[in-house]
């Protein structure tokens, strides 16, 4: 066993530059392991002690072995950094099992299973829609007859709107009888449909007070539609009255699930009007980790600021610091989905409308022309990633209207 610096082990999954691990972890000082999938070497920074790859990092059993075999030469690492959503409860449980400091599964339960979370933030006396444990169909139309519909399924422990549905009468729960099996597969929570825009709010709770943030809309549809083929949108709001209904919303937000432990935030929300007509905010859901999407680009191009390295921090022991964010410009961006199912061949990109002078985005990315587009799930592997930054709202919502409607990726379906 080799003992003579710290040991750190990271799960990680991503091909771009989501985390800045060199800047997080000194590779000089510390021993540090990777266990990445193969699509993830490509981002490992140079120093590592040992890249591993798996198939996939949240499988388990392949996890587990891994970090076996990396413990047995290395010794327990002193923190496992897991950044992404879905490695979260894979390192939860590998922390648990060999005794590493960090976030344990019944500390992350309140993050990751939906109706915990909502029952804790609704106890705090924050608006919450309707809501209940879904174990069959009969609980899912009951509930559509007692608070009427459309009404919402998804999975607890879900990620990026995996199995969402919504259902607008008992006939349409009707026409889906495959999810008494999906019922019983897994627990699933009902919730009544809101018609209202969608924010998301990203920033750090610093355990006693609101530090940076962030607060964005869904352009275009939602994470929900994206699944469906639409296009997803995101701009950052400028609206000082929206701003503050955000902030004190999030601050109680953040000490309803964090308490007096920091924790980075993608908080999802409802606008709908209060009874003074201003803006009133309704909980979604909350994530314990940075947004994804192009939320960790656009926050360090557009603002100067790196919120991934406060989720790293936490994880790694230290107290999150996060310096005021940069201000004077909008953050956006856009994602188109494939135009088929992947496996596929990326054949052409270009622009069917260039955009307006001003209006280009300054990040335009997808699998180069000529390369095969792997079946890989997350939103850094769909079709198009475009990132904006203007001097308004209203500027790079317009630029992400054009640019939506403006670009085309051509692809060609290939043999799974």
């Amino acid at each position: 066993m080799t003992e003579s610096l710290p040991h750190v082990m990271v799960l990680h999954r991503w091909r771009d530059t989501h985390a800045l691990y060199a800047d997080y972890i000194d590779h000089r000082t510390h021993r540090v392991t990777y266990i990445s999938t193969e699509t993830g070497r490509a981002s490992i920074p140079e120093g590592a002690e040992a890249v591993v790859t798996v198939g996939l990092t949240d499988d388990l059993p392949a996890v587990r072995a891994v970090v076996t075999t990396l413990v047995e030469k290395y010794g327990v690492p002193q923190s496992l950094l897991a950044l992404n959503e879905g490695d979260l409860d894979t390192a939860a449980l590998v922390r648990e099992e060999f005794q590493i400091t960090g976030q344990t599964p019944a500390e992350l339960s309140v993050f990751r299973d939906k109706l915990l979370m909502c029952r804790t933030v609704a106890a705090a006396g924050l608006p919450v829609p309707e809501f209940a444990h879904a174990p069959d169909l009969a609980t899912v139309r009951e509930f559509g007859r007692t608070h009427g519909w459309p009404l919402i399924c998804k999975p607890r422990r879900g990620t990026a709107s995996r199995g969402v549905v919504r259902f607008d009468s008992e006939a349409d729960l009707d026409a889906v009888p495959e999810l008494a099996g999906e019922l019983a597969a897994e627990p699933f929570l009902v919730q009544a449909y809101v018609d209202a825009p969608i924010l998301h709010i990203d920033g750090l709770w610093e355990g006693d007070a609101l530090g940076s943030w962030t607060a964005s809309r869904y352009v275009g549809g939602t994470c929900a539609d994206f699944t469906q083929g639409n296009w997803l949108g995101s701009v950052e709001e400028d609206d000082p009255v929206l701003l503050a209904a955000v902030e004190s919303f999030a601050a109680a937000v953040g000490a309803a699930l964090g308490g007096n432990r920091p924790w980075v935030f993608h908080l999802e929300a409802f606008v709908t009007r209060g009874a003074d007509g201003g803006p009133a905010l309704v909980f979604l859901e909350s994530g314990a980790r940075v947004g994804g999407g192009e939320i960790p680009f656009t926050w360090r191009d557009v603002h100067g600021v790196d919120l991934m390295a406060a989720a790293a921090d936490i994880q790694l022991g230290r107290v999150p610091v996060l310096p005021p964010l940069k201000t004077g410009e909008a953050g956006g961006y856009l994602l188109l989905p494939l135009p088929v199912p992947a496996p596929c061949l990326v054949e052409r990109a270009d622009w069917i409308t260039p955009p307006a002078e001003g209006r280009e985005p300054y990040a335009v990315l997808h699998v180069p022309v000529g390369r095969r587009v792997p079946p890989i799930s997350g939103y850094e592997h769909v079709g198009t990633r475009f990132r904006f930054r203007g001097p308004s709202t209203a500027a790079v919502e317009e630029a992400i209207e054009a640019a939506a409607h403006g670009f085309r990726l051509t692809c060609t379906p290939l043999d799974a």
